[in-house]
């Protein structure tokens, strides 16, 4: 960010510049990216009153460009006003750049105006196809012993011959148990 600060019948002491430069730090939490601020300060006397103007030129990308303007008798006093004036205008730009509104009722309405419901429903119906699982199908207590010692696994559950769903587990003392 490019800043350049002029005193137009003023003279910008060290001060004022730092004070400047602080109110400027300020403008960077929007995160806009801001390309340059030009700061002026200039003594004026309208309608026999003196006073500083002081303006904050803005330029951002997309060549959006903000000018905030102020009058006063202190200059302090006015480099804070337009500073807070500015923040004001940054923060709306970044919520304009930046919307994380959701959509309205009245957006949705209009987008579902659009699908037949029917072949919508149709297309998330889904077609169900009967599987007999290995798990289901009747063993021998024998049968699933033998296999236990094969693979090396802690435990099977399985259907026994009289169609009850059983354990076959591992023991700690290295016999099996059936539940």
């Amino acid at each position: 960010m490019n800043i350049s600060m002029v005193g137009r019948h003023v003279e910008l002491t060290d001060a004022i510049k730092q004070h400047i430069e602080a109110c400027v730090d300020t403008f960077t939490k929007f995160n806009l990216d801001i390309i340059s601020v030009r700061a002026i300060a200039s003594a004026e006397e309208k309608k026999g009153k003196k006073g500083i103007t002081f303006e904050f030129t803005l330029n951002l990308p997309n060549k959006n460009t903000i000018v905030i303007k102020q009058r006063d008798d202190d200059l302090y006093a006015a480099i804070d006003i337009a500073g807070g004036r500015a923040q004001k205008a940054l923060r709306r730009h970044h919520e304009r750049m930046f919307d994380h509104k959701k959509a309205g009722i009245n957006d949705a309405k209009a987008a579902s105006l659009d699908i037949n419901l029917s072949d919508e429903k149709e297309a998330l119906e889904d077609e169900i196809v009967p599987h007999q699982l290995d798990l289901y199908k009747p063993q021998e207590v024998q049968d699933v012993l033998e296999s236990l010692k094969e693979n090396g696994k802690q435990f099977e559950i399985f259907n026994d011959i009289d169609g009850k769903t059983r354990v076959l587990y591992k023991r700690n003392d290295g016999r099996f148990g059936l539940y």
